[in-house]
């Protein structure tokens, strides 16, 4: 058997995926694994690195294993992650410092509202596309130095490095520090125009360069591992939404999809030329890839999926996260309930750090399965709020939306987003388009596909939904949408 697969390591925020394909872009295997969630206090939100790594090695063999192959049959391995949490470890010992800090963690909240106060946030916006928020890795990494004993000392004397999940993972694997174009536009320190960490930044932070990983493309060998025994190239890094941007085969300007994870993530490609947004998006790095970098526009919605996991591990309205479905389709609709799910505040376009959940329109009639729906509504209504934000900065409406992600599973709210948006959602056969776009990267550096054409070819269409409401229909649910947040964010 020849080495015809690819392994694509998909490290989310609460779990670990590892996923076989073939040549023809089909899963061979998977296997996932869920690890702790830490919540020191309210708002905060940690992993622990190790537990990170012992559950995506894990997954990794299982594939393997599952797939009935070996390691030597496996030509290259690609990985793609939650992008903005942060990890630093000794460069001596390579044991973590601190317990990574997690995208969805807000305790730098207040550290972001100062450098705003000191008007950082136009300079931070020129500079890497992004808004002052905790959301970034940037202040996480700061508040790492601070808070932990010796971390700083030792930092300044080149003793730490600092990485996202991805840099950890290739440490892990290869012992090499390094990251992609990607994943280094979510930190707040990457320069997106000169492509290099900004000093000037580094400098406002106080964060030693010393601490950053050497940042190289996309699609490239990183290093060889002997992790599995025989030797195996890691031979792609992505950030997890452009990576499902790339499995989309979303590669010309105007292709956009939407990844319903825990959080949900809208890109569209815009090419060779960065879009500085009007409307509250993010400008980022779409990927490195042919000695070029291409950009995109994002919008982020903190709580997607997770609102699911909400119902079923807190609330206990549910026993699992697909019986959301069909308890939500028990009501013809969400009788007027309305869930904001803003647990750790508001991401574009409102960006509200302070926002927290709220459910309005509660009557004696509501019950279990309205308040089911409407939370599963909240993931549709607020990608719309996103989507229009796009459609504004280009001046026209979006024809279709791709969807992928372990919630576009959901027919009910996949049929809820066409109708929100007024235009058609295809699904494509491979949901999980975030390996698939990280297996496709690794793919192209080693030589199993050749040029990118070859995977749109490999992309395939599962299901397209069509809006059913009429625009008046449409108006009211958004106008109860908007109430909504208003409420939440006043």
């Amino acid at each position: 058997m020849g080495k015809d697969f690819v392994l694509a390591m998909d490290q989310g925020t609460t779990s670990s995926r590892s996923i076989v394909f073939d040549a023809a872009g089909a899963i061979r295997a998977s296997v996932s694994q869920e690890y702790e969630q830490i919540y020191p206090q309210p708002g905060w939100v940690e992993h622990n690195p190790e537990a990170i790594w012992d559950s995506q090695i894990a997954t990794a063999r299982a594939a393997i294993t599952q797939a009935g192959l070996s390691a030597r049959d496996i030509a290259a391995i690609g990985i793609t992650n939650q992008r903005e949490t942060t990890v630093v470890w000794d460069r001596a010992s390579g044991r973590p410092v601190f317990n990574a800090i997690v995208w969805q963690c807000r305790r730098t909240s207040d550290y972001c509202a100062q450098l705003k106060e000191k008007g950082l946030e136009p300079e931070v916006r020129q500079r890497t596309g992004l808004v002052l928020d905790a959301y970034f890795s940037g202040t996480k990494l700061r508040w790492i130095l601070d808070h932990v004993d010796g971390a700083r000392a030792l930092a300044e004397k080149g003793g730490l490095c600092f990485g996202t999940v991805d840099s950890w993972l290739l440490h892990k694997l290869c012992g090499v520090h390094a990251t992609d174009y990607s994943n280094a536009s979510r930190t707040l320190l990457f320069n997106i125009h000169t492509l290099d960490w900004d000093d000037t930044l580094l400098e406002a932070l106080d964060i030693p360069r010393t601490m950053l990983p050497e940042v190289k493309p996309s699609s490239f060998i990183y290093g060889i591992t002997k992790v599995f025994g025989p030797e195996i190239p890691v031979a792609a890094l992505c950030g997890d939404q452009q990576s499902a941007l790339f499995g989309q085969a979303a590669f010309a300007p105007g292709e956009c999809k939407n990844t319903y994870g825990t959080g949900c993530f809208l890109l569209m490609n815009t090419g060779e030329r960065p879009i500085e947004s009007r409307h509250g998006l993010l400008t980022t790095v779409a990927w490195g890839l042919d000695e070029k970098v291409e950009y995109a526009l994002e919008g982020s919605v903190f709580i997607g999926g997770a609102v699911i996991q909400w119902l079923r591990d807190e609330m206990r309205l549910i026993d699992s996260a697909t019986q959301s479905e069909s308890v939500a389709a028990e009501v013809e609709d969400n009788g007027g309930v309305y869930v904001v799910p803003a647990f750790v505040g508001l991401g574009a376009p409102h960006w509200n750090m302070s926002a927290r959940g709220t459910i309005t329109g509660l009557t004696r009639g509501s019950g279990r399965a309205h308040i089911v729906r409407a939370a599963l509504e909240s993931i549709s209504f607020q990608s719309a709020d996103v989507i229009r934000c796009m459609e504004a900065e280009l001046d026209s409406r979006i024809p279709v939306l791709k969807v992928d992600g372990g919630a576009a599973r959901n027919n009910l709210l996949m049929q809820h987003q066409a109708d929100v948006l007024g235009a058609p959602v295809l699904r494509g056969q491979t949901t999980e388009t975030t390996a698939l776009g990280a297996a496709f990267l690794s793919g192209l550096a080693v030589g199993m596909w050749k040029e990118k054409n070859e995977l749109r070819q490999i992309w395939r269409q599962e299901r397209e939904f069509v809006p059913q409401w009429n625009e008046s229909r449409r108006d009211i649910a958004v106008s109860g949408w908007r109430k909504a947040i208003n409420r939440t964010i006043a």
